[in-house]
């Protein structure tokens, strides 16, 4: 993990295996993620893949051969360590953005999916490949999460058939936050980063936790929700900044407080 000036960046780094997770990486990025929350020092994190691709998913030998040897009880304590990754990506109180470029598979996919921000390059292509070794395609909270950025329709299609979705249509059905040019998604996904990291982080924080709170939400619920945080970031360093700034004619210090 790479650390400057408020953003850090994670690269899975097993190219000669297009990053496939192990049982470690889950647990290494789960952990990740709960010590930077607690740290408060990470404004922004990036997410990206070394090598020909982003992730193609759990390691077939290391992950799927070893679940076939497994209990019960072992299978779902390990189900729910990957959705407890999707978790910690979805209430971090932090901007995560993926850097995408080739293959985004499997695991590799849903990650990509619970990120903040999705910047790929004309060579990404993403794959729902659950069903396609015979389990559901609602993994690791897929299920919840794709009809909620892409529609019902399109997720439907996606995690029941498990078939690639290439970068132009991902950008279509709104999988996709920007298409850059080719070998351009990290250097984009490090300009957004460090434009967030030097925003209203509270905001950016209170923002992110709301569009997970909210989507379950009836609207009277919703519309309280928001009330009640307002009410409390009017109390904050940083609302007293911007009318500072703005009546002083200068950009605001945004203290994150």
């Amino acid at each position: 993990m790479d650390r400057r000036d408020g953003v850090a960046t994670v690269t899975l780094d097993r190219p000669e295996k297009l990053n496939a997770l192990t049982f470690g990486a889950y647990a290494d990025l789960r952990d990740l993620l709960a010590e930077l929350s607690r740290e408060r020092s990470v404004r922004a994190l990036v997410l990206g893949g070394e090598g020909r691709g982003f992730c193609s998913g759990g390691d077939v030998d290391e992950i799927i051969g070893a679940t076939l040897a497994m209990d019960t009880a072992q299978l779902l304590d390990f189900n729910r360590m990957t959705g407890q990754v999707v978790r910690a990506l979805r209430e971090c109180p932090f901007p995560v953005i993926a850097a995408v470029h080739g293959v985004a598979a499997g695991a590799g996919a849903v990650i990509a999916l619970a990120a903040d921000f999705r910047i790929a390059d004309p060579t990404a292509r993403f794959a729902f490949l659950f069903t396609r070794v015979g389990l559901s395609g609602g993994d690791m909270g897929a299920a919840y999460l794709l009809p909620r950025v892409v529609g019902l329709g399109h997720a439907t299609r996606l995690l029941m058939l498990g078939e690639q979705v290439r970068a132009p249509e991902a950008e279509r059905i709104g999988l996709l936050s920007e298409v850059t040019e080719e070998g351009k998604a990290s250097a984009r996904a490090a300009e957004l980063a460090a434009h967030l990291a030097a925003g209203p982080a509270l905001a950016y924080a209170q923002t992110k936790a709301l569009l997970t709170a909210e989507l379950d939400m009836p609207l009277a619920a919703s519309v309280e929700l928001d009330a009640n945080t307002q009410a409390l970031l009017m109390n904050g360093e940083d609302y007293r900044e911007f009318h500072a700034a703005f009546t002083g004619k200068r950009p605001p210090q945004w203290k994150g407080r």
